[in-house]
């Protein structure tokens, strides 16, 4: 219970950092350092809260358990303090209300785990007083509820009173609740699943381990892989197994799917204005999504022809792939499929790419240390997968996300958590339009027309892309754009030029004129100038 007063500290001791920057303290050190001063310059936000003297134990604790459910590291809650600031103090209590208040974790949400103390302070009329400092530990390992079943959490400075759908999935998230583990007897076990997919992983399985298939059933090595289990003497897989392996997981899990989006702009239109150009549903077992995702994105991505900084061209990726990849990757894998009807989204702008799956972070994992921490909130699933060759089971896949981008001198991956209706984690790669030209396609379409850009070939498309970024473009530059021989490459460039594409810039007198070249035609497109 409450340590009784201690010496009131002298403000004139206290440093100019808790003084001035109370918002840099973490939870622990303000309850250690918890004095009238730094109270004072304290504003209620996710790590601290006032109530007045006038609470009562049971609403009290629903605070408590607020802070309880509240990572990274619970709050604190002082009572005596009115909501404008102002101290009151608890000296008017009597001491039976003062214990209930002091105790009301312990009788209302057993399962917190809190610390007291008094800290006497001065009120504006001059009245010594005292105020209850509460210190609440954020419990990792469980959902915190109070006896009648609620729970709360903090976002921003207010209490959220968590539904029994978000209740369940911070259950998941915290470990109490296994739900890879859950049983799916509706699931008929070979007739449901892929057995193609089934036996690459029984394989692979088997040979990294080095064991005789001849000695070891398929089912015996999903059991042990925890995909499933023994009931009444049939193989009947848990919920790991049918999102790995079944031939149709949306009857138990509706949103495993994902939906890619190309939009034309920066920004997702509404309504009449709704600019997407691709809209792609992909459905499937998780190992199918992966795979049709990666041939719709890669679709919808490009490759453009720039400048290095030796002065040299080369050809290179919108994105890397294996940040993308690894994006897709990473939300099928991490996921909360306690979120059954939330889909996976990826949607494509010109200036970048954003990948979104249902549910917040797993566990201890935070955008802070997101590169050295590995949390994984489906474990099984995740080592199936391992051995299906789709991840690494390491920290490695968001820092090679991180270094595959700085070596395009693309920013870094953005890793954030938002809500709307449910928690959702969001990757956002940045390909830095503005700054970089990168969307060469957009302004060489938008020279030479729509219609016919898009009727040209790879090879054209390129040269144009080149031409349109680096204002000129020569045979010699088109070979080795192409990998064309020098004739096939002069003959794919005059060919844009009797299309009134390009114009051929070489001096007349000359026969042969070694500073030939072809530059864009911004006027008259369609009109050849001939050559």
């Amino acid at each position: 219970m409450a340590a009784r007063f201690r010496n009131k500290p002298d403000p004139h001791q206290l440093s100019l950092f808790e003084h001035k920057l109370p918002q840099l303290l973490n939870v622990e050190e303000i309850f250690a350092r918890a004095s009238q001063l730094l109270l004072e310059n304290l504003a209620e936000d996710r790590r601290f809260e006032r109530k007045s003297a006038r609470i009562h134990a049971p609403a009290l604790a629903d605070w408590i358990v607020m802070f309880a459910n509240t990572p990274p590291e619970g709050g604190i809650i002082v009572v005596g303090v009115e909501d404008d600031g102002r101290f009151t103090g608890c000296g008017q209590l009597s001491q039976a209300h003062l214990n209930r208040l002091e105790r009301c974790g312990d009788i209302h949400c057993p399962d917190v785990r809190y610390d007291t103390k008094l800290v006497p302070v001065t009120t504006k009329e001059g009245r010594e007083e005292f105020v209850l400092a509460m210190r609440v530990e954020y419990r990792s390992d469980r959902l915190v509820e109070n006896t009648k079943g609620e729970a709360y959490i903090r976002r921003g400075d207010s209490k959220n009173r968590l539904s029994d759908e978000e209740k369940q999935e911070l259950r998941i998230a915290r470990g109490q609740v296994e739900i890879e583990l859950e049983s799916c007897p509706q699931y008929v076990f070979p007739d449901d699943f892929d057995l193609s997919l089934v036996k690459e992983f029984t394989s692979r399985f088997l040979a990294s381990r080095d064991l005789d298939a001849e000695r070891i059933t398929t089912e015996e090595v999903l059991e042990l892989r925890h995909l499933g289990q023994r009931e009444g003497g049939k193989f009947v897989a848990n919920l790991a197994g049918v999102l790995l392996f079944a031939k149709d997981p949306l009857r138990r899990v509706p949103g495993c799917k994902i939906r890619v989006l190309r939009f034309d702009g920066e920004h997702e239109g509404t309504g009449e204005k709704f600019n997407a150009v691709k809209d792609a549903w992909i459905e499937g077992c998780v190992p199918s999504l992966l795979s049709q995702a990666e041939l719709v994105v890669e679709s919808q991505l490009r490759e453009f022809s720039r400048l290095d900084r030796d002065g040299k061209f080369y050809t290179a990726p919108e994105y890397p792939k294996a940040a993308w990849y690894e994006a897709l990757v990473n939300a099928c894998v991490h996921r909360s499929y306690g979120l059954r009807n939330m889909n996976i989204f990826v949607r494509i702008f010109d200036d970048r790419v954003e990948v979104e799956s249902p549910g917040g972070f797993p566990g201890i994992v935070s955008p802070e240390n997101i590169y050295e921490t590995h949390d994984p909130r489906n474990p099984f699933l995740m080592d199936a997968m391992f051995y299906l060759q789709f991840v690494k089971c390491a920290r490695e896949g968001t820092r090679r996300m991180r270094d595959t981008m700085n070596e395009l001198r693309l920013p870094e991956p953005e890793f954030s958590e938002r809500r709307i209706s449910h928690d959702l984690v969001r990757v956002t790669l940045r390909n830095n339009i503005k700054q970089r030209k990168v969307w060469i396609d957009a302004e060489a379409s938008a020279l030479v027309g729509e219609a016919i850009f898009e009727s040209l070939d790879e090879h054209a498309r390129r040269a144009i892309n080149f031409v349109a970024e680096n204002g000129t473009i020569n045979v010699s530059q088109v070979q080795r754009l192409t990998g064309r021989s020098w004739d096939s490459a002069k003959k794919l460039l005059l060919g844009l030029v009797q299309q009134g594409i390009l114009d051929h810039q070489l001096r007349k007198d000359l026969e042969r004129d070694p500073k030939a070249h072809f530059t864009l035609r911004r006027n008259g497109i369609g009109r050849s100038n001939g050559s």
